[in-house]
């Protein structure tokens, strides 16, 4: 027999007071519900493709722009500008369709933004000048609503005994998006001078890097219809009774699966829309969602400096890697951090708890930048012999990559648990996806920015950009202190 869940208050009990009682802390974890699970994590993994394709031929792809004028100096701020116009656009819309999944479903509005990402990609693949590369990248951005969904469902379906578990298969997923997206990328960027025989049409000379995109668009086809069969509701939108929705009555048992907790699926008893939007602005929320917006500008400032830093040549401070050696590196990246994220990250949270490991997360970002200058050095001075050193720095480098992304595991985490009324679990997702995706378009137009002004006026030997981003380290550890060792707690009435 069903029990209705406990009912929560604003009010936290002390920070530092263990989120399980006794008898759950030593309890078996829960079962996942592994089909609908699935299903979930498809869409962040198309999404992860579509996303990191781009990576390892958008610079090149700008150098060859006319607005450029031939100038490599400049590539950076207009790569930054391709990349934030993307971001600028997931921070308007992201909260209103988080919101609008707690009043209408998550489902629905998870299958109309995978429509219109699908959608902006191809467009992208079709640009030829860069205003549309800006308004087809826009357009991803502003149908991303689908973001903190996932996550919203991903919490729902789970509980406290195997959240982290749900959340590093989310990351593990879209780990795997950056392995194969990259590769993707690379590889089958302007196929005509890769396989003149095959590819001899004159539409890829036109649109030499709209191969890479129709591939993932596919993905994306695939992710959206295995969500139209399998998934389930997760929220019950209709009048609401205390009890789960009937989706998730019968989805664990159709697929043969011990079913899930359901506590954050259950909205209070007798509640029929979701309370008032200001009603999630409390202090564990506000800490633990610009707690993760910190991570996520620190994260992304390194991954767009990457592949800039990989591409520049070593005369101005780069690699002067080509764009499949890029989509090798960094689809080597994806396959380690998804290793990382699947088979440490939550023994790690269990071990150490979530704040250890947030911290040390955003710890190693200082690290990676202070990486950049000594693989030029590495490589302009031959230490090691052709490029040896190089490339043991850009694997450690990597490797420092996957330790960051751990933090995201724990972030996720600590916003579940700050939600006093899980019916605003979606909203409280769109609130953080939206501080987080204005984040996301300061970190690689500041970073892109900052490198291509270092570069330009050398300041600092070309270092400046990797100084002023460490400092922003120290930053971001004053303010995730203030997190409490375990996740938050509620005083229940």
């Amino acid at each position: 027999m069903l029990q209705s869940p406990p009912r929560f208050e604003d009010d936290h009990l002390g920070e530092e007071t263990s989120l399980l009682p006794e008898d759950d802390a030593t309890r078996n974890p829960t079962p996942l519900p592994k089909l609908q699970i699935a299903v979930i994590i498809s869409v962040w993994f198309a999404e992860s493709i579509i996303s990191n394709s781009i990576s390892p031929y958008l610079n090149q792809l700008v150098k060859e722009l006319p607005i450029v004028g031939g100038d490599e100096r400049k590539v950076g701020y207009y790569t930054g500008i391709i990349v934030s116009a993307h971001f600028a656009a997931e921070a308007v819309t992201v909260l209103h369709w988080n919101r609008l999944s707690d009043h209408i479903g998550r489902k629905p509005v998870l299958l109309l933004c995978l429509i219109g990402v699908i959608v902006s990609v191809i467009v992208f693949g079709l640009s030829r000048s860069f205003w549309a590369l800006v308004l087809s990248r826009a357009l991803h951005g502003a149908l991303k609503g689908y973001g903190g969904v996932v996550k919203s469902m991903t919490a729902e379906l789970t509980d406290e005994t195997n959240v982290a578990r749900g959340f590093s298969m989310l990351l593990m997923s879209y780990s795997l998006g950056d392995a194969i997206g990259p590769f993707i990328g690379g590889i089958l960027s302007r196929p005509q001078d890769r396989w003149p025989s095959v590819f001899y049409h004159s539409f890829w000379a036109q649109y030499p890097y709209s191969l890479p995109c129709f591939v993932t668009a596919a993905c994306g086809c695939a992710s959206f219809t295995a969500n139209v069969i399998y998934l389930k509701e997760t929220v019950n939108c209709g009048l609401l009774t205390g009890l789960r929705p009937p989706s998730l009555e019968t989805s664990s048992d159709a697929a043969g699966e011990e079913p899930a907790s359901i506590l954050h699926a259950v909205p209070p008893k007798g509640l029929e829309k979701p309370p008032p939007l200001s009603s999630i602005l409390t202090r564990p929320v506000l800490i633990s969602i610009t707690s993760y917006s910190i991570l996520a500008l620190l994260c992304m400032a390194s991954i767009a400096l990457a592949p800039l830093v990989w591409s520049t040549s070593i005369e101005l401070g780069g690699l002067g890697l080509s764009p499949s050696s890029i989509g090798l590196w960094m689809s080597g990246y994806g396959c380690m951090n998804g290793i990382v994220q699947y088979a440490l990250s939550p023994r790690l949270i269990s071990r150490f708890g979530p704040r250890a490991v947030f911290l040390t997360s955003v710890s190693i970002c200082a690290l990676i930048y202070a990486l950049f200058p000594f693989e030029n050095l590495a490589l302009r001075y031959a230490f090691g012999g052709s490029g040896v050193a190089e490339r043991l720095l850009i694997t450690l480098q990597i490797s420092l990559f996957c330790v960051a992304q751990m933090g995201f595991s724990a972030v996720y985490m600590y916003i579940s648990s700050a939600v006093s009324n899980k019916r605003l679990l979606g909203a409280t997702y769109g609130l953080a996806q939206m501080v987080a995706a204005i984040q996301c378009m300061a970190g690689p137009a500041a970073a892109d920015w900052l490198f291509a002004f270092s570069l330009t006026n050398n300041v600092l030997g070309g270092n400046f950009a990797y100084v002023i981003l460490v400092g922003l380290v120290g930053v971001g550890l004053c303010v995730s202190a203030q997190l409490p060792r375990n996740m938050w707690t509620h005083r229940s009435n």
